[in-house]
Formats: structure tokens, sequence, C-alpha cells
């Protein structure tokens, strides 16, 4: 009995795929079955055709072989405006959660910002940067920022001021404080806040490439809308998934070489 229910554990390791897996599965009988037209959900074999011909070229069309250059494009803008909301919000969010009189004075600021829907921007952005790199920056950045800020204003209001006191009895205080207690206390919440703002970093990378720029796979996705090809613009909805995912997990793991206090956190 106790090595039936053991045996899973060796498998944990698919758990992940399996919600996915099914989902590919129900797609596929779908498409064989003819339950949708193929101008609505295409067929899983036309958008492995697809992704293939974007990836490694090899066929004539408007998309194939563009992969590599979008990819670089798309990871360029979403770095920089990700570093960006980084290099604002961490800082501010540290400022505000440890004094209250900072936390009052962005209050309103802050919040207020973060109700304005981030589509309600691009226009604006564009006519202050117009269409390309500034632009989207702009959008990645802006949206990066309220979660990476919060998240850190909270981290850094839960830290025990008994570890700030006994630091400073030990001669922990200034810098020493804020990188041997209070970010090391606040890292778990901050890496959530990380982790929020590169997700929101790549929905607002395609809002700001869909403004008509020439690479990117948003601008992909943009292409394939105007040209009709529903299967097109699956693949780089699929693929943008999977890399969003993967710099999420590159972000975790960084992280957790960094700072033994962000190893609580889950992959």
């Amino acid at each position: 009995m106790k090595a039936f229910l053991k045996f899973p554990n060796d498998w944990r390791w698919m758990e992940p795929w399996v919600l996915p897996g099914l989902l590919v599965l129900v797609w596929a009988v779908c498409g064989q079955a003819g339950l949708a037209p193929d101008y609505l959900i295409p067929r899983i074999q036309e958008v492995g055709k697809t992704a293939w011909h974007y990836v490694a070229g090899g066929s004539p069309g408007p998309f194939a072989g563009r992969f590599l250059t979008d990819l670089k494009a798309s990871l360029l803008r979403v770095g920089g405006g990700f570093a960006l909301a980084v290099v604002l919000g961490i800082p501010l969010g540290v400022l505000s959660g440890r004094f209250a009189w900072v936390n009052r004075g962005f209050s309103n600021l802050i919040h207020g910002l973060r109700a304005v829907p981030g589509i309600t921007w691009l226009p604006l952005a564009v006519v202050w940067f117009g269409v390309g790199m500034k632009t989207t920056l702009f959008l990645v950045a802006m949206a990066a920022f309220f979660p990476i800020y919060m998240n850190t204003v909270e981290g850094v209001r839960r830290i025990n001021p008994l570890w700030i006191d006994a630091g400073a009895m030990l001669g922990v205080t200034g810098a020493g404080a804020l990188f041997r207690i209070l970010l090391p206390g606040a890292m778990p919440t901050i890496v959530a806040g990380l982790r929020l703002g590169l997700g929101i970093s790549w929905a607002y990378l395609v809002l700001g490439e869909l403004t008509g720029v020439p690479d990117g796979l948003g601008a992909a996705v943009m292409d394939a809308r105007m040209l009709g090809r529903v299967d097109m613009i699956v693949v780089g909805m699929i693929l943008i998934a999977v890399i969003g995912r993967s710099t999420d997990r590159l972000l975790v793991g960084m992280l957790k070489c960094l700072f033994k206090s962000a190893g609580r956190m889950s992959s």
C-alpha cells in the first residue's frame, strides 16, 4: 500500500502538464469531429504546421521564418519596460512601506493612476512617443510598476519592527538594515509582485505592438488578424503563453539564487 501511494511521486513532474494536455486533447477531438468551422477554431494540425513555418521558415508566406526577429524585438521591449518598472517600483515601495508620510504622499496618485485602464494610455503614449519602442516601453513599464510597487509596500510593512530594533542593537543600520533585514524579510511578497508585473508586461507588450510596429509577437498577431489568418493568431497566443511562462520560471530561478528568502516561493 505504501509503495502504491509513493509511486505517483515519481511522476509529479507531469502534474503541471495534465490540464494543458487535456485541453489539447479536447481541441484535437473537436477539430476531427468538425464541431466548429476552421475559420473560428483551426485544427490543431494546421496550427502546428503554421507554427513550424513561422519558426523554421521553409515556406512562402508573410510569416515564414519571422519568429526569431519577432522574439528578439518583443523580449527587448518586455525586458526594458520591466526593468524600468523594477528600478522605480522597488525603491519607492520600500520608502512607502518604511515611512508613513511617504506612503500618504504617493497614495492618491498611485491608486488613482492604477484605476485608469491600460487601453486609455495607448493614444496618449502614441502622441507623446510615436509608434515604436518608446510607446511599448512606456506601456509595459507603467503596467508592471503597480503590482511591483504595491507588493513591495506590503512586504516591507509586514516586517516585524523588533527585527529592525534588534539589528540596530547589533550595529546594522542604514543600507545594512535595508539589504540584510528589510529586503530579505519582504522578498517573498516582492517576488509575487515581480511575477505579477512580468505577466502583465506581456499583456501590455501586445497592446503596444498592436499600434503598427513592424516586428514583434504582438505585431505578428495583428498582421494575422488583418489577413484573416486565425491559425497564425492562435500560434501567436500559444507562443506568448509559452515564452511568458518561461520568463516567469527564469525570474523565479534567478531570485532564488540571489536571495535565500525567495526560495519559499513556489514555481
